[in-house]
């Protein structure tokens, strides 16, 4: 899967996760947010989950920290 994290209206890093069949790009233009802060390839394991690379067209690449923040959001979003 691919990934664009970006910083929502109230400046918190809100991520965006979509199928390696859409390209950076084209997931950018749909999104109304304004500032990409990472963007790259995001996977889950037995560790958890990892991300990596990133996305020449939106010249941005994985954070050290966006595994941790697609997991406490998407944590959040079960409760």
């Amino acid at each position: 899967m691919k990934y664009i994290m970006f910083e929502d209206f109230s400046g918190a890093p809100i991520p965006v996760i979509f199928p390696n069949r859409i390209n950076h790009a084209e997931m950018r233009e749909q999104m109304p947010y304004t500032k990409v802060l990472s963007a790259g390839y995001v996977s889950h394991g037995l560790g958890g989950f990892s991300c990596h690379g990133s996305s020449k067209a939106l010249q941005a690449e994985a954070s050290p920290n966006d595994a941790q923040t697609i997991a406490s959001k998407l944590s959040d979003a079960e409760s």
